[in-house]
């Protein structure tokens, strides 16, 4: 019996390392996918980047289109061009924008890490606001409390990102002077020394405290505003969650137990909902990453979403497959991540 035991306990061991080995597999084909939609959808654009880049004087003249076209490879099969993507994709070459004449890499390094900034304290404010009005208007479900924080997260999903962008804009910097202008960090400061690429984070690490609170003051307008539409949208998502849980009968006996109010929360209710919440928020964080282009563009944000509007106005197609490649594994890595946190929260899903 010791050996069959052994051979179970083999087959069965280290789930969650089996798990990880085959979302991360999962993960990479699907970035295979992602490099083959982009190229695709790229290349059936309408209008030619060759005359957006050059100019309509100089796109008539055939030496200096043949030159353009063999500099970039676009005058080679679709075919070649895509495999030959893929290679130089392996050693880290996404190509050249001939809008910035610059590595789309080297673009990327500078405009993902000016999202990220404002996205992670984007989502970390949603998360906090969200979970617990969601949690407490479930609670106070049909009465005042619920009506009204009802009514607040959908006129947070209502309002338009770029008017409430404007309408915070003109308020905390025209009116009130309590907010400094657009850009990451005031004409007076330079930048850090790059680590992060996020400015506050390389004023900490270099120790300049007051270029850390100049760029956590020009964080905090673009931050408001996407922390304004996302927790309405997880308040709504968190109340429905926290409902369905309270109407479970083990909820019900932990009440009947006579167990303090606050475990019941944390231990029931909350772990109860966490699968379905942290869904919402993979999800928020993606879209916060890949659509935040009206609202960087009021506020002279360098970012991806700046970028991608330049990419695409230029038909400036090596940036366009950089940021649509650069968004789709955002959004595999945040799947990935969520998926891993639903393997701890619930044990069972590294077992299915």
């Amino acid at each position: 019996m010791r050996p069959a035991r052994a051979t179970r306990a083999g087959r069965t061991g280290h789930p969650f390392a089996r798990y990880l080995i085959q979302r991360i597999l999962t993960s990479l084909l699907l970035v295979v996918g992602v490099t083959l939609v982009t190229f695709t959808l790229t290349n059936l654009v309408p209008g030619d980047p060759v005359a957006a880049a050059l100019g309509q004087h100089a796109a008539e003249d055939p030496a200096i289109v043949a030159s353009f076209r063999a500099h970039y490879g676009v005058d080679q099969p679709l075919v070649v061009q895509y495999f030959t993507y893929l290679g130089n994709l392996v050693h880290g070459d996404l190509g050249e924008s001939p809008t910035t004449h610059h590595p789309v890499l080297e673009d990327l390094q500078v405009a993902v890490p000016a999202t990220l900034e404002i996205a992670i304290g984007a989502i970390v404010l949603s998360v906090i606001i969200g979970v617990v009005l969601g949690t407490l208007a479930a609670y106070r479900r049909g009465k005042v409390t619920d009506h009204v924080l009802r009514v607040v997260s959908l006129l947070g999903l209502s309002v338009p990102t770029f008017w409430l962008a404007l309408v915070l804009y003109y308020v905390f910097f025209f009116k009130l002077h309590i907010a400094p202008g657009s850009g990451r960090l005031s004409a007076i400061y330079a930048a850090p020394p790059t680590v992060t690429g996020m400015t506050t984070v390389d004023a900490l690490l270099a120790g300049q405290w007051d270029v850390f609170l100049d760029a956590s003051a020009h964080l905090f307008l673009p931050v408001l505003v996407l922390t304004l539409y996302t927790v309405g949208l997880l308040t709504r998502f968190v109340r429905t969650a926290v409902l369905e849980i309270l109407d479970m009968d083990y909820v019900r006996a932990a009440r009947a137990k006579g167990l303090p109010g606050r475990t019941v929360v944390w231990s029931y209710v909350l772990r109860g909902a966490s699968i379905p919440v942290l869904t919402i928020v993979g999800l928020a964080f993606g879209s916060l990453l890949s659509g935040t282009v009206l609202v960087e563009s009021v506020f002279s944000w360098p970012g991806l979403g700046s970028y991608a509007f330049k990419a695409a106005s230029n038909l400036d197609l090596p940036g366009i497959m950089g940021v649509g490649l650069v968004i789709g594994i955002i959004y595999l890595g945040t799947n990935l991540i969520v998926d891993l946190l639903y393997s701890v929260v619930d044990p069972r899903v590294r077992l299915a």
